[in-house]
């Protein structure tokens, strides 16, 4: 792996269409995006290829908050959804990123194969390796209490 990519591997105890719901569904997916001491607010999500999505996060804690947003390149229900991620942030860096999200049935678990790239530092890459790995830990907590 490179600086440029970024990919995480996970499985959680849910069924591959719950998984998939919980990253498509706006009230979902603001049920546990956001890295720890971290809330989110969907503002939108336009599910169609071309189709535009935008959220927030925010921590009282930190006194931070973020908008994120992009463009959903493909979805496959349930088991592969591909998008554009960027900050709107001016000062932003890391510019815009692709994500791609790979579900597999794993027993009556799920595989999630998470690759988001490209990077411009490794620095970058690892401030969201560990986002997203605490994020996770939220998706397994909320896919946990959903099931």
């Amino acid at each position: 792996m490179t600086h440029r990519d970024l990919t995480i591997t996970r499985v959680f105890d849910a069924p591959r269409e719950l998984v998939f719901r919980a990253w498509t569904e706006p009230e979902q997916l603001a049920s546990w995006l956001g890295p720890e001491d971290f809330a989110a607010s969907v503002a939108k999500l336009d599910l169609r290829a071309g189709g535009a999505w935008r959220a927030r996060i925010h921590s009282e804690k930190h006194g931070v908050a973020r908008w994120m947003q992009g463009a959903y390149r493909e979805i496959s229900p349930p088991g592969r959804l591909v998008f554009t991620f960027s900050w709107d942030d001016p000062q932003d860096v890391v510019g815009e990123t692709l994500v791609t999200i790979t579900l597999a049935d794993v027993g009556d678990k799920t595989e999630m194969t998470f690759h988001q790239a490209p990077f411009p530092t490794e620095e970058e890459r690892a401030g969201h390796h560990d986002g997203w790995s605490s994020t996770f830990d939220d998706l397994a907590r909320y896919l946990e209490e959903a099931r």
